[in-house]
Parts: C-alpha cells; sequence; structure tokens
C-alpha cells in the first residue's frame, strides 16, 4: 500500500503538472507522455525478467522500487535547484515552479516507466514466492492485495489534491521517494517460499555463468517480438480469441482515456482547477475496487467474462454526461459530482478486465506454441498488450492535438463552452463507437448469445494435434518461466 500511495501521488502530479505547464499542445503533449510511459512499462517488463531468474524475486523488487524512489526524486531536485518553492512559502499560496523547462517532465516520465514496468510485472510474481504454488492460496493473496491495492489508490488520489493545494504540483508528491524507499525496504524482508529443485538452482546457475545479463535482455527482447507475432496469429485465426482484441485491448483503451484525457480536459477547462481531475480518477479508482470485489464475490454465479464486459460497454456511454452536466466554476463539489459519475465506467471495466484476466489465463494453459522459446499465454497477452499501446498513442495524440485547435484562444465561458463541445467528440462519440464494437465482439463466442453464458472454455480447441500432444508433453515449470519472460505489464 505504501508504494501504490507513492505511485498516485507520483502520476498525479505529472498529469497535472502537464496539464498546467504544456501551453496550446497540452493536450497532444500529454497524449505523447503517457502513451511513451506505458511502452517503457513493457521494456522494463522486458529487462526484469531475465533478473528474476538469476536473482531471488525478493531482491530485484527491492531494488526496482528503491530505483523508482531515485527516479521520483529528480524532479525535486531539479525544481529546487532552480528557483522552485512550495505553495505555502510563496506569495499568495500559489505554485512556483523553478525555471526549467516544462519538455523536462518527458526523460524522466519515460524512464520512471521502465521501473514501473518493472515492479508491476514482479508484482505479479512474487505471490507465488510467498505463499507457494497452493491455488487456495493464492487466490486469497491476489484478491486481498488486488483490494488492498485499490483501496490505496482511491485514497491517494483524493489526498493528492489535499497535498496539491498544500505544497503546489512541483512538491505535491515529495513523499513519493519516502513511500517507495519505504516499500522498497519491507520487500527486502519478504520470506520467499523457494519452490525450485536442486537440478533447476544448478541450471540457474550455469546460465548465469555462461550467460551475461545482456545476452539474456537482448534474448528477452527477440523472444517478445516472436511472442507478438504468434499472439498475433493464434487471436486473429481462432474464434475463441479474436474477440479479445476488443474485449481487451480497445477497452483498456477507452479505461485509460477516460482517466488520462477526459478528467484532464474537464478539469482544466470546466471546473478551472487541473488538480481536480484527480479527484474525477479517486472515484474511477473506487469503482475498479468495487469491481474487482464483485467479480470475486460472484466468481460461480458469473463464469464468463461476457456479462461484465456487455456492462462496461453499456456503462461507457455514461460519458455522454460530461458535456451537458451542470458544474460551478471553481468549486470543488463539481468534482466531487464527476467522480460519481466515473465511478459506474470503472466499475464495468475493472470487472470485465478482472474476470478476462481469468479466462485468457484458462483457455491458453494447455495450448503451446510451434516454437519452444514462447508460451501461447505470453504472447497472446503480449499482442493484445502492443495492440493497446499503440491504438492509445496514436488515438491519444491525434485527439489530444485536435482538443488543443478547438479550445484555443478562449477563456472563461467560452472556454467552457469550447471544452464542452469538443467532449461531445472525445467522449460521447468515441465512447459510443467503442460501446457498439465491444457488444458486438461479446457475440462472437460460441453460446454468447445467452444473457448469463454457461462456461463456454472448453469448446473443441482450434489448433493442431500436433500442437495439442506437444503441450501436453511440455514442463510446467518452463511453462511458467516462459510466461514471465512473455508476459508484458498492464497498468
Amino acid at each position: 500500500m505504501f508504494y501504490k500511495f507513492g505511485l498516485e501521488w507520483y502520476n498525479g502530479a505529472f498529469i497535472t503538472m502537464a496539464n498546467e505547464r504544456f501551453g496550446d499542445q497540452k493536450y497532444r503533449k500529454i497524449g505523447i507522455l503517457t502513451g511513451l510511459n506505458y511502452a517503457m512499462q513493457c521494456v522494463g517488463s522486458i529487462i526484469v525478467a531475465p533478473l528474476i531468474k538469476r536473482f531471488p524475486t525478493r531482491s530485484v523488487l527491492s531494488t526496482a522500487v528503491l530505483i523508482f524512489g531515485l527516479i521520483s526524486a529528480i524532479l525535486l531536485i531539479v525544481d529546487g535547484s532552480t528557483g522552485g518553492v512550495m505553495a505555502f512559502k510563496a506569495p499568495g499560496g500559489k505554485t512556483k515552479y523553478g525555471t526549467w523547462n516544462p519538455n523536462a517532465l518527458f526523460p524522466i516520465y519515460i524512464v520512471s516507466g521502465v521501473s514501473y514496468g518493472t515492479v508491476e510485472l514482479i508484482r505479479r510474481v512474487i505471490p507465488r514466492d510467498i505463499v507457494g504454488g497452493d491455488p487456495s492460496k493464492l487466490r486469497r493473496m491476489d484478491a486481498t492485495v488486488h483490494i488492498l491495492y485499490e483501496v490505496a489508490g482511491t485514497i491517494g488520489a483524493f489526498s493528492s489534491v489535499t497535498m496539491i493545494g498544500k505544497f503546489g504540483y512541483n512538491y505535491s508528491f515529495f513523499l513519493s521517494p519516502v513511500f517507495f524507499c519505504f516499500a522498497g525496504l519491507v520487500w527486502r524482508f519478504v520470506d520467499d517460499h523457494n519452490n525450485r529443485t536442486p537440478e533447476e538452482l544448478a541450471a540457474v546457475e550455469a546460465e548465469r555463468e555462461n550467460r551475461s545479463y545482456l545476452a539474456s535482455v537482448a534474448s528477452g527482447f527477440k523472444s517478445f517480438g516472436i511472442s507478438t507475432y504468434y499472439g498475433a496469429f493464434l487471436v486473429i485465426t481462432h474464434r475463441k480469441y479474436v474477440w479479445l482484441i476488443s474485449g481487451y485491448a480497445l477497452a483498456l483503451y477507452g479505461h485509460r482515456y477516460l482517466e488520462n484525457g477526459l478528467a484532464p480536459i474537464f478539469a482544466k477547462n470546466i471546473l478551472g482547477v487541473s488538480s481536480w481531475s484527480q479527484i474525477i480518477v479517486g472515484g474511477s479508482n473506487f469503482g475498479e475496487l468495487l469491481g474487482a470485489l464483485s467479480v470475486l464475490l460472484l466468481t460461480d454465479k458469473v463464469t464468463t467474462p461476457l456479462p461484465w464486459l456487455r456492462l462496461d460497454a453499456l456503462a461507457l456511454n455514461i460519458v455522454w454526461v460530461l458535456p451537458t452536466i451542470a458544474v460551478v466554476r471553481g468549486n470543488v463539489k463539481s468534482a466531487w459530482k464527476l467522480a460519481a459519475i466515473f465511478l459506474p465506467v470503472s466499475y464495468g471495466w475493472a470487472a470485465g478486465d478482472v474476470s478476462l484476466a481469468a479466462y485468457i489465463q484458462s483457455t491458453l494453459a494447455k495450448i503451446e506454441s510451434q516454437n519452444n522459446q514462447v508460451s501461447a499465454l505470453g504472447a497472446v497477452m503480449a499482442f493484445l498488450y502492443v495492440l493497446y499501446i499503440v491504438t492509445y498513442a496514436i488515438l491519444s495524440t491525434v485527439l489530444g492535438n485536435w482538443v488543443d485547435k478547438k479550445i484555443k484562444g478562449f477563456k472563461g465561458d467560452e472556454l467552457s463552452n469550447a471544452a464542452r463541445n469538443a467532449l461531445k467528440y472525445v467522449g460521447g462519440a468515441q465512447f459510443t463507437v467503442l460501446c457498439v464494437i465491444v457488444l458486438v465482439s461479446t457475440m462472437v463466442p460460441r453460446g454468447a448469445f445467452a444473457l448469463n453464458p454457461v462456461i463456454f472454455n472448453n469448446e473443441p480447441e482450434d489448433i493442431s494435434d500436433e500442437e495439442s500432444e506437444r503441450s501436453s508433453d511440455d514442463d510446467p515449470k518452463q511453462n511458467q518461466d516462459k510466461e514471465k519472460s512473455a508476459v508484458p505489464v498492464s497498468p
């Protein structure tokens, strides 16, 4: 939870600071900034994969978080050394920045994406090292961690507004390095549940001696490329997977654009205060918490992700409220009203995302790639995540540039009206299109026309007998290692 608190303050400060300082091209630049950060998270997950095989997972995780803490302190040092001060010390209590160029946000946020990616990958791997391979213990731990993670995310987003008001945009995350370092030290003492046999440990030691880390990283990038290619083939050519393109990748894009695109536009141009976007994001995070909790409680009653995805698709239309909702500029109560609107939208997405993850894992568990170095699960996840990153990078930049042109030169009520008009298209119209695409895709799997379909992942596999035989004879431990090195991070 300490890590999540620090992360919410750090990410919130960067997005709101960008919204304040990027000038006339702010939303195009915000789209590029967040898109590059997501791409570097993927790079971070590839870089750290060889380390997980060479060293104890807790040590790699602890070191990665400590490095993240150091990176998060860079902007604080730069701002302080160039004349920036905390808001409560500045005249009028307003943010006083240093003389650094706002474009400096790009290299710092991009590099932090690498560290973020390493931590997020390990966070999904370490539960097995803590409790072993017992499925019941793993389910309980994963559920507990996910709920606590969203609780911290909700509180962190809400509290960042107070932090910004007290310390300014440039120092609102001054506790992030402290919390990251504290989390890193705590993780250093996590008790590893070592499941490796002496033969496996000997093999790891031999690989460490015969193969350099750089060679392992290069192999990781190569494997990731192969995984993405095979994942595209597997998804596009199989009916039971093709609908994941919209059900997973496009739905994830919509959720990210909701928080990183629509919330900043509304907060800055209609409410008049950039930091209030964090109140809106806090409502979104709380919706994610409720969505994950609902899936946990209704696992036995809703056995497939389709009902949740349909709920997610329908909830996207709530975004049409943004261009017309009555708010008072400069009144924080209006921001809380928006937080309540974002809650059901994110509720549907989180429920769909959690159930989809379980579906993908269960249906791909016994399928093996024709290439012995690629796991089917890792390949599909790699393709879907790359598709999401490309979609977000292109659309958020293009739409951000369009919004910049629509609101350029306006102030006050005219700016608010121009922003509302833009939200009709980048919000309402775009999310209605996403709704239709996702709804149609949920009709693709066999037996999907029922309101609450029964389990449909036991249908005959659309793979060759040769692939099935190779899959059944494969070593589960090798599959696990391949998934660690191939599965990218989904933020």
